[in-house]
């Protein structure tokens, strides 16, 4: 076992070289020596089963093989793990740090110490070169780790190095928004003054599950930065939102103008005004705040006549019958005369004052826009952060109405419902750990919820409470003595926010959902984790092909021109009833992919669509799929209906019809599999849409987009648990998990074919995945095993026929031999060059004789494939993948038919004998023969193809009646010779033709 050691009482920069080690170092673990800094502590709350972390006590000494140490050079800051050190079968000690230790007491037989901003950097620069790729959560704890080890890149130790690092591990999907969740940028003394008496000021409510504060100062002067102080705010009170208020006064000179140069303004306005301000205007703007309509408008000689500055009061306010806004002149100004003139003269120098007001806000609330927020005030910024400067204006007022605005922007929080997995995998207490381990293995869960026999919750166990008892030998003990009891519980209704606060709180991985004392599913720290990076996922705008790839294309509004109406129509009443019944219905798989991908110029043709119906939060059953199918087609008369039990799936099948042409729509309940042995069929269970999604092939195909409960003005709820929103914009396919090739080796064709057919590339570790695979000699053991494969089968034979006959079959076909895939079909099979230009060879032939594909040229790429074997296997694969009986038969005596031709071809001297011979084959044998055959045999054959075959004789049955000659079978024996001596050249036209006939056929009766 290789440990990597962090220093006691952990910060982020060593967690984040361990996390990097992990990956560096397959199979080895990190553990936390003793105490860890409590934002580290509260971040591992939540993130701690996304990590190879493992308890200083689960640690057995004896299988220690190896020591890395990060972030420290010292043995004392190692704690008890310092003694470790010392024991006698390590082989290496290795130590990576950025501190500039003269010398080390720790004797390491590798080192690697250099001045970087944070020892994290150290990592990532090997990770990076090694072509490791990360999770979002790898990818996050180490671009953290670098911002708080280098102040976010301000400190004096950061290096250019560190700034790539950080690049790098945000190409990799690094959350943002966690980040800042996490990191203290600092603040000058000024603004520090300024936080003190913001807490002392700061007033919040809690609306939706939210907590929205706002705070309002008045400062001396002109305060840079507050912006960072807007951001401390929010992080240190835990807001969810907050707005900050500034203001100051001002203080200038300048020249005043005579009534004749420079009237005044004043407004009567009707109705309610949210902003009791006269006249507001927006400082460097010539926008005018409208109060009856609550919108910011230009001037117009409607309701201004005159423009005055944009820092102005009115003064008496008059009723108005006509408009809302009328200008006036007043003669009792101050300092105005009873004619409305101004006492100083023209060009008299004054003293004014006004105030300025800035208000900062910041949100971390899904959903809301400060940007929207602020723009009718001139303001504007990003959603989550913008700005607005105003002049002379009630303060505290506006600053109250943007409060109320901004918690009308508040979506309905995500509750437990729509979190949780479900049904809940339960076992009862008297069940062994061992057992209790397996189930976990099988569905890959991370802890287990106990019940007793009346399926009343009472107690969990979790992976690391069954990893230790099996450390310490009780794996023949029942989980009742080791599960934990006191159990933190949920509703359906409780918020994603009060889940949180639990899981930090104490430090808990999975809360039970429970309604009328009923176990309804189960929260996770995966779950929660999952949503957070999905609403990372929902702001980030990405490329693919220079077209826009974004969660928004999945609006009804994008989603309907793409689409022909009557499949639009179809999704729509399958959504209604799917959701009158209490269920959700997703779309999902390659139709998700696809749409995020559309060019919206351009329609989609989707002739092959999922459906998946999650109904088990309310009274949903096993065969729900099959149920909607049903209802679907009591309204869609013409569709044939398929239900395939096993699988609780259905399909609506529609051909050559006038509305949907050629569509299947497949339709199943959210379930996951399981597979018994290597490349089986996979036994199904009902479960939840997020367990269905994990059991697909790749990232890219994992989404699903939820087609009920929608607002038809905003996107569909899109289902990303394992970034493929990320994959897509890196055009890159990936597995989900790394036994996936196992378990079903026809991944690996599908992996080639959308790689080839998308452009993507295969990812480097899902190449791995794939070779190990392949050379593990997995497929042959199970093959010999088995009677029946599937996957090595009919869905081998599947996966061929959608590649061989695709446009891009040839680099599909090349993709598959690099990477030694041909192996799945036979241990020996290679696509050499001889191989390789016979299939392209076939390919040439068949265009050229078979134009209108009356065969099918999958098949016949795929038999030369086969043929290239020794000719007792062919046969041997060609029944495994269960090909046609013709085909069997080709395969079978392609042999002999060689060594037919061989020794009877060449000796054929005329075109006649050549004909004789090769009229007995069909098209499909004849091109099978010809491309393995030398050169002079496949010329003949080729002239046969294009020529010989195609020649007719100069007469035929009706010219030998018109001759004289009397029906019968002897018009066979005639014509035979006649079509003979023209394929010879004897006879080349009807004179040439009569003349032979009165030589050798000469008429013995008249009719």
């Amino acid at each position: 076992m290789d440990l990597i050691l962090c220093h006691t009482t952990v910060d982020f920069d060593a967690l984040g070289a361990a996390v990097g080690l992990t990956r560096l170092k397959p199979g080895a673990k990190a553990v936390l020596t003793g105490g860890t800094h409590p934002a580290v502590r509260d971040f591992l709350a939540l993130h701690r089963d996304e990590y190879a972390l493992i308890e200083r006590r689960s640690v057995q000494l004896a299988q220690i093989n190896s020591v890395i140490i990060v972030d420290t050079q010292k043995r004392d800051r190692l704690g008890k793990a310092g003694e470790w050190l010392d024991l006698p079968q390590l082989n290496a000690i290795e130590i990576y740090d950025h501190h500039p230790v003269p010398q080390t007491d720790i004797p390491a037989t590798y080192t690697q110490i250099e001045p970087v901003g944070a020892t994290t950097t150290l990592i990532v620069e090997q990770l990076q070169q090694s072509q490791i790729q990360l999770t979002t959560a790898e990818a996050t704890v180490m671009a953290l780790a670098i911002h708080v080890d280098t102040g976010s890149l301000t400190f004096d130790q950061t290096t250019p190095r560190d700034g790539a690092a950080l690049t790098w591990l945000m190409e990799q999907g690094a959350n943002l928004r966690q980040i800042a969740q996490y990191v203290d940028p600092g603040l000058s003394p000024q603004l520090e003054k300024l936080f003190r008496q913001s807490l002392d000021l700061l007033q919040g409510q809690t609306h939706l599950g939210y907590t929205i504060s706002w705070v309002f100062l008045n400062t001396p002067g002109h305060v840079p930065g507050l912006s960072s102080l807007a951001s401390r705010l929010l992080e240190v009170t835990e807001s969810d939102a907050l707005l900050l208020g500034a203001e100051y006064q001002r203080k200038s000179k300048g020249e005043t103008l005579q009534p004749a140069d420079l009237p005044v303004a004043r407004f009567q306005v009707e109705g309610y005004s949210p902003f009791p301000v006269g006249g507001l205007t927006v400082e460097g703007s010539d926008q005018h705040y409208n109060r009856q309509n609550s919108k910011i408008q230009p001037p117009s000689k409607k309701n201004l006549e005159t423009q005055t500055q944009t820092n102005f009061q009115p003064y008496n306010l008059q009723p108005s019958p006509d408009t809302n806004l009328q200008p006036s002149t007043d003669t009792n100004l101050p300092n105005s005369n009873a004619k409305g003139e101004q006492p100083w003269p023209k060009g008299h120098a004054t003293e004014t004052t006004s105030t300025k007001l800035t208000i900062i806000g910041r949100t971390r609330i899904e959903g809301t826009d400060l940007n929207q927020l602020l723009q009718p005030l001139g303001g504007g910024g990003h959603s989550q952060a913008a700005a607005v400067t105003l002049r002379d204006c009630d303060a505290q007022t506006i600053l109250e109405q943007l409060v109320n605005q901004l918690k009308d922007q508040i979506p309905q929080p995500l509750t437990a419902r729509d979190l949780m997995s479900s049904p809940v995998r339960t076992i009862r207490p008297n069940t062994k750990i061992k057992e209790a381990q397996r189930i976990l293995l099988r569905y890959g869960h991370s802890g287990l919820s106990v019940v007793d026999q009346i399926d009343q919750l009472v107690g969990i166990i979790s992976r690391r409470d069954l990893d230790l008892a099996l450390h310490h030998g009780f794996g023949h003990a029942p989980v009742k003595g080791y599960m934990t009891k006191d159990i933190k519980t949920i509703t359906p209704e409780t918020s994603m926010a009060d889940i949180q606060s639990l899981m930090v709180t104490y430090d808990i991985g999975r809360l039970p959902v429970l309604e009328d004392g009923q176990l309804m599913g189960i929260v996770t720290r995966t779950d929660v984790l999952r949503q957070l990076f999905q609403e990372e996922l929902n702001v980030k705008q990405l490329k693919v092909d220079g077209s826009n790839l974004k969660p928004a294309n999945l609006k009804p509004a994008n989603i309907k021109p793409l689409l022909a109406s009557s499949l639009w129509e179809l999704l729509t009443i399958a959504a209604e009833k799917a959701q009158e019944r209490g269920w959700h219905l997703y779309v999902v798989g390659g139709a998700v992919r696809d749409l995020l991908l559309a060019d919206g110029n351009k329609p989609l043709l989707l002739n092959d669509i999922d459906l998946v119906v999650d109904g088990f939060h309310r009274s949903a059953d096993a065969i729900a799929g099959v149920t909607l199918a049903k209802e679907l087609r009591k309204i869609y008369r013409k569709v044939r209906l398929e239900v395939h039990g096993s699988f609780q799936t259905a399909a609506l099948l529609w051909h050559n019809d006038p509305k949907f042409g050629s569509l299947c729509v497949d339709i199943a309940t959210a379930r996951t599999e399981f597979y018994p042995y290597p490349a089986a069929n996979p036994q199904v269970e009902a479960s939840s849409i997020r367990q269905d999604l994990y059991r697909r092939d790749f990232t890219i195909n994992a989404m699903a987009a939820r087609l009920t409960k929608v607002n038809p003005q905003a996107q569909l709820p899109l289902l990303d648990f394992f970034g493929g929103m990320l994959d897509l914009r890196s055009q890159k396919i990936r597995v989900l998990h790394a036994n996936s090739f196992i378990e079903d080796p026809t991944r690996i064709y599908r992996a080639v074919r959308f790689a080839v057919r998308l452009g993507f590339e295969i990812e480097p570790q899902t190449r791995e995945y794939i070779h190990y695979a392949i050379q593990s000699g997995v497929y042959e053991r199970t093959k010999a095993e088995n009677t029946k494969v599937p996957a090595l089968q009919t869905r081998l034979k599947a996966e061929l026929n959608y590649m061989l006959q695709a446009p891009y079959w040839q680099p599909a076909l090349q993709l598959l031999s690099s990477l030694g895939a041909l192996r799945c079909l036979h241990p020996t099979l290679t696509l050499d060059k001889p191989l390789w230009w016979r299939v392209r060879l076939v390919g040439r032939w068949l265009q050229r004789f078979d134009p209108k594909q009356t065969l099918r040229h999958w098949q016949m790429r795929l038999e030369v494939l086969i043929a290239d074997l020794a000719p007792d296997e062919r046969v041997k694969v060609a029944k495994n993948l269960q090909l046609p009986v013709d085909s069997v038969e080709r395969l079978q005596k392609l042999e002999g038919w060689q060594g037919d031709f061989l020794e009877s071809l060449p000796t054929c001297q005329l075109n006649s004998q050549i004909v004789h011979m090769l009229r007995e084959y069909k098209l499909p044998t004849l091109v099978l023969i010809g491309v393995y055959s030398p050169r002079a045999i496949r010329r003949k054959i080729w002239q046969y193809l294009t020529t010989w075959r195609n020649v007719k004789a100069p007469l035929d049955g009706n010219d030998l009646r018109k001759l004289g000659y009397k029906p019968g079978a002897h018009y066979r024996e005639i014509l035979d010779a006649l079509l003979e001596a023209t394929l010879d050249r004897v006879i080349q036209d009807q004179a040439d033709a009569k003349a032979f006939l009165a030589i050798h056929y000469p008429p013995l009766e008249k009719e």
